[in-house]
This record gives structure tokens, sequence and C-alpha cells, in this order.
């Protein structure tokens, strides 16, 4: 059973209430959803999000879509991840999503998934060493026992926001894997921080979607307005 968390929240510093967004008259979240259930790896998607009044918004519209929904601390999201774990003991594989890429690659999902059960590693993602997949496009699949013990021993306040550096930061301790994409597309910009970002991610729905609600990562690559979200 592989269980994907999404981790979503509404009182984003910089994009306040991102997630609930309109994208083609369809909050972000919600389009993000429709595309990890593309997946053919993903058994199950859960949204983990905060026990804030602010986040009550946000709970009830995956609700409604119905997606299960764990709620915990603000800042310590590691154990909303291990909480979202305990609903589903049976889970073998964690994979760790976040509610601010509603441009996901449901067939990147499976790739990581699939070299993460190949090889038996405790972390697998499309990261490190050297990104190679656009911003955005992040995926990072861990052990459920690996998640578990970062949950009871980690401390530190990076860790417990960030939810998997526990586990890559000591590579004597789990065993770490990884893709990578040839070409590269690291300096592509397809995340959702500022409003320009939300601009463009409405932009590739309206070029895209009508057409070909699968949309892949190579169409949106190959949009005329990719340079202007480049990272610089």
């Amino acid at each position: 059973m592989i269980l994907g968390i999404l981790q979503a929240r509404m009182s984003s510093t910089r994009l306040p209430g991102k997630v609930l967004a309109p994208v083609l008259g369809t909050p972000m979240i919600g389009r993000q959803i429709e595309r990890l259930r593309r997946s053919r790896r993903l058994d199950q998607v859960v949204v983990a999000t905060s026990e804030g009044h602010d986040d009550d918004a946000l709970a009830d519209y995956c609700r409604s879509l119905d997606v299960p929904v764990v709620r915990g601390s603000l800042t310590d999201v590691l154990q909303r991840f291990c909480s979202a774990l305990g609903q589903f003991p049976d889970a073998e594989v964690v994979v760790r999503l976040t509610a601010d890429c509603p441009l996901a690659d449901w067939r990147v999902v499976d790739a990581v998934v699939d070299r993460h059960l190949e090889t038996g590693a405790d972390y697998t993602d499309n990261l490190r060493p050297v990104r190679t997949f656009p911003h955005g496009l992040d995926v990072e699949a861990v052990s459920p026992a690996a998640l578990l013990a970062a949950g009871r021993e980690a401390v530190d306040p990076y860790e417990l926001e960030h939810v998997t550096p526990f586990v890559y930061r000591r590579p004597e301790r789990f065993r770490l894997d990884s893709i990578a994409r040839t070409p590269s597309l690291a300096h592509l910009r397809w995340t959702v921080d500022l409003p320009e970002d939300l601009d463009f991610v409405r932009y590739v729905y309206s070029a895209l979607y009508p057409a070909d609600p699968g949309f892949r990562t190579e169409q949106i690559a190959e949009l005329p307005r990719n340079s202007s979200s480049a990272v610089v």
C-alpha cells in the first residue's frame, strides 16, 4: 500500500490562501489532487494540514473530494505525517508531496516509487545529488520505519518542519537513492510561492488542460512563457 501525504496550509506568508486559489474554476489543491489521482502507484492520498481555524475551509474542501484529512501542529509537519501514517498502518511506502505544486506529474511520482521499491531504499527522491526536475515536481518516498524514527528522534526545527531531512541527513544510517532526468529542467520554476507563480500555473492550465487534462511535463516545458518563470 502506497500512501501519498499532501501537506497543505492556508497561512503561506508570501501568498496566503494560495491552496484554494482558483485555477480554471477549481481550487488549486483540487487540481493537484486530480493529477495525483492519475497515479498508478498511489493507493491513497491524504491531506495533512494544521489544527488552526485558518485551515478549516481547506479541510472541508478536501473532505468534499473524499480525501481523508489529518490535522495537527502548524509547525511540526513531521508530527502530522506520523499521525497520517498511524491512520494507514498497512502503508509500505509514504510519499511526501506539497500543495504548492499543482503541476505535479503523476508519472514522476510513479517513477520515484518504482525506484524506491526496486532498490529497497529507506528514502528515494528526485532532488539529489543534483536537481534535474523543475522546481514544483519534487517527490520524496520514505519507508514507514524511517519516517517513524524521525518522528521519535528529530528535535531540530528544520527537520520537524520539512519532514524528511532527519532521514536524508544521515546516509550512514539510512539507505538513500534518487532518480534523475535527461535533459535537465532544473532551471524551470513551477512551484507556487508568489502571485506570478500562480499566474503561470493558470496560464499552463488554460493552454493545456482543455485539450489534455493529463498534460505532461514535456508539454509544460515547451510553452513559450517558461522563460519568464525560470529560476535565477
